[in-house]
């Protein structure tokens, strides 16, 4: 598991943990069940603070996307992949909103908008891989 950690983003950097395990959930290359680097391995694999992983550990845990197990670490939880699409969508919602809105103050008509939005999900796959089993 291969992390990209960006200290000027402008993210804290728990947050950016927490966003790409849950897009890694969402998107099916982390599923139930499997376990997550220790605290102490992921935060030297990222060089940063251990207490930052383990921020994001227990806000992963307390979001039901982790879970505790007794001698091997930490997993993903049952159920976590649809968790992790449903705070996608939830993500994508908002990005479009402002995506509309930006198209509104540039005077665009919705004509326009319906243009741009059916060319581009001609390019969209019809299923994503991690809506398969």
């Amino acid at each position: 598991m291969i992390l990209q950690i960006d200290p000027s983003s402008g993210l804290a950097i728990y947050d950016q943990i927490v966003r790409q395990l849950k897009f890694a959930v969402a998107s099916g290359k982390l599923r139930p069940g499997e376990l997550v680097p220790s605290v102490r391995e992921l935060s030297k694999q990222l060089a940063i603070n251990p207490n930052t992983v383990a921020r994001a550990y227990r806000q992963l845990q307390d979001e039901e996307v982790l879970e505790s197990v007794r001698g091997l670490g930490m997993q993903m939880a049952a159920g976590s992949a649809k968790r992790c699409r449903a705070d996608r969508k939830k993500l994508i919602s908002a990005r479009l909103k402002e995506v509309f809105r930006e198209a509104r103050q540039s005077g665009l008509l919705r004509s326009d908008i319906s243009s741009l939005i059916e060319k581009e999900l001609k390019s969209f796959p019809e299923t994503v891989e991690a809506d398969t089993p």
